[in-house]
Order: C-alpha cells, then sequence, then structure tokens
C-alpha cells in the first residue's frame, strides 16, 4: 500500500463496494449471473453516482451541485 492520495489508496474503493455490498447484494437474491450485472448497473448509475452525497460537493449530489451551479451562471 502507498501513503494517502496516491494511485494504491483504495478506500474510496472500498467505501463503495461496502456500501454496495450493504444496500444491494446483501438485501437481494439473483437467480441469474446476467439479473445481478443489471442490478449492479442500475445501482451504480441510478443512484450511487447521481443521488449520493459527495464530500468534495460540499455534501451535495452530483445532480444538485449541477442544478445549484447552473443557476448561478
Amino acid at each position: 500500500m502507498g501513503s494517502v492520495g496516491d494511485c494504491f489508496d483504495n478506500a474510496m474503493a472500498e467505501s463503495f463496494f461496502a456500501t454496495l455490498e450493504c444496500e444491494l447484494l446483501d438485501r437481494t437474491h439473483f437467480h441469474d449471473h446476467h439479473q445481478a450485472r443489471r442490478a449492479i448497473f442500475e445501482f451504480i448509475e441510478g443512484w450511487y453516482n447521481p443521488h449520493r452525497r459527495h464530500q468534495g460537493l460540499g455534501q451535495q449530489s452530483p445532480i444538485a451541485f449541477e442544478r445549484s451551479y447552473q443557476d448561478a451562471a
């Protein structure tokens, strides 16, 4: 492992996979691999990326941040 902030710091990835496991994988039974892939894609693109709050955006979701940025322009 490297120091904080370099390419070997995987805390962000570990946080993401912990959220994925807790919010989706532990609560869902998948019948096949295709269903699991689809559910993971929908989780990432439908909730995790657009709606979760980001510390770097002042605890706003990306959608709210873009909306406030466009309103200010």
